[in-house]
C-alpha cells in the first residue's frame, strides 16, 4: 500500500477498558510486517503502549506551553488582564496579580492586551516525548508531567511534532485517550479514519453511542471493532446495523488473549484469530476515500 500523504488512523473508545490499546499495538505491529508504520501513544495521562515492546524508550524532546509571568515592576494594576482572561487564570488581588498556570490555555490575551508588557509569556514544561524503533515500526510516546492539569496542549504539541518529523511515514496510528471529552477531540482532530473499539455489553453500547455522536459532530469517517465478542448480546451489532456503521471486525472473547496480553505479548502473533481480525480491519478501512 502506497500513500502520497500519511494516512492517519485514530483508535478511540467511549470508555476505558474496551481493548483500545490491544487493537492499537497489534494493528501497528501487523502493518509493520510489510511497511513503515508509526504508532503514537496519545493517552498522555497514562501511556502504556511501550509495555508491549522489549526495546527501551529513548527521550526525544521536552514539550512546553506558554504561560504569562507577572512582572510587578511594570504593572500599573489596571485590571485588564483579569477582566480579559476567560479562563480565570489571571486574577488581580489588590496590589498582586496571581497567575494560575493550571487554568491557563495559552491564548496570549492577557499578555497581548497588557499596555505595559507586564505579563510576558514564558515557556512552561508540560511533558515529554520518547520513542523506540523496532524494524519497520516506530513508537512515539507522549507523557504528561505529574501535576499537570491539561492533556490537550500536550496532545496538540505531539501532533505538530509528528507532522514535522514523520510526514513520510505512510501509515500512522494514534492511540487516543478513552472517553469523549476534550482530549479525545484533540487526539482525533487530524485523523483520516477513526476506529471505535467497544464491547458487547450495556456499558459498551451506551458509551459507543456517545463516541459515535462525537465522531459525527467532528465529521469523521469511522468504523467499529467489537472486542470480547460473545460475552454479551447482539445489541451493539444491531445498533451498528441500524445506524449504518461499518463493523470492521469482531474479536472473539478468548482467555488466551487475556493471558498473552497480561504478559505484554503482541497477541496476534500468539492467537490466530486475532491476526485474522487485524487483516479484516485493514481490508475494511477505506484508504482510497
Amino acid at each position: 500500500m502506497t500513500q502520497k500523504n500519511p494516512f492517519k488512523i485514530a483508535i478511540a473508545s467511549g470508555k476505558g477498558g474496551t481493548g483500545k490499546t490491544l487493537v492499537s499495538t497489534n494493528l501497528a505491529c501487523y502493518i509493520s510486517q510489510t511497511q513503515n508504520c508509526l504508532l503514537v501513544d496519545l493517552d498522555v495521562e497514562e501511556p502504556n503502549d511501550s509495555l508491549f515492546f522489549k526495546e527501551v524508550l529513548t527521550p526525544i524532546t521536552l514539550q512546553y506551553k506558554m504561560i504569562p509571568q507577572w512582572d510587578e515592576s511594570k504593572c500599573t494594576l489596571c485590571g485588564e488582564c483579569s477582566t480579559n482572561c476567560k479562563f480565570h487564570a489571571v486574577l488581580q488581588l489588590g496590589t498582586f496579580v496571581a497567575v494560575f498556570k493550571e487554568l491557563c490555555h495559552s491564548c496570549y490575551a492577557c499578555s497581548e492586551l497588557c499596555a505595559t508588557d507586564a505579563l510576558p509569556m514564558q515557556m512552561h514544561p508540560i511533558g515529554e516525548l520518547h520513542k523506540l524503533e523496532k524494524g519497520y515500526l516506530t513508537l512515539v510516546e507522549s507523557r504528561l508531567n505529574i501535576e499537570e492539569e491539561q492533556a490537550v496542549p500536550l496532545i496538540h504539541k505531539t501532533h505538530q511534532w509528528v507532522d514535522n518529523n514523520y510526514s513520510d511515514t505512510a501509515i500512522q496510528i494514534f492511540d487516543c485517550p478513552p472517553g469523549t471529552s476534550c482530549p479525545v477531540v484533540a487526539a482525533t482532530q487530524n485523523a483520516d479514519f477513526v476506529i471505535l473499539v467497544t464491547e458487547p455489553t450495556p456499558f459498551g453500547l451506551n458509551d459507543l453511542r456517545l463516541a459515535v455522536e462525537t465522531m459525527r459532530h467532528l465529521k469523521k469517517q469511522f468504523g467499529v471493532v467489537i472486542n470480547r465478542d460473545g460475552v454479551g448480546d447482539e445489541s451493539v451489532v444491531q445498533y451498528c446495523q441500524s445506524e449504518q456503521i461499518p463493523i470492521l471486525t469482531r474479536i472473539t472473547f478468548d482467555k488466551q488473549i487475556a493471558l498473552h496480553y497480561s504478559k505484554g505479548d503482541i497477541v496476534y502473533k500468539k492467537v490466530d484469530h486475532v491476526a485474522k481480525s487485524m487483516s479484516e480491519i485493514m481490508e475494511n478501512i477505506p484508504f482510497n476515500n
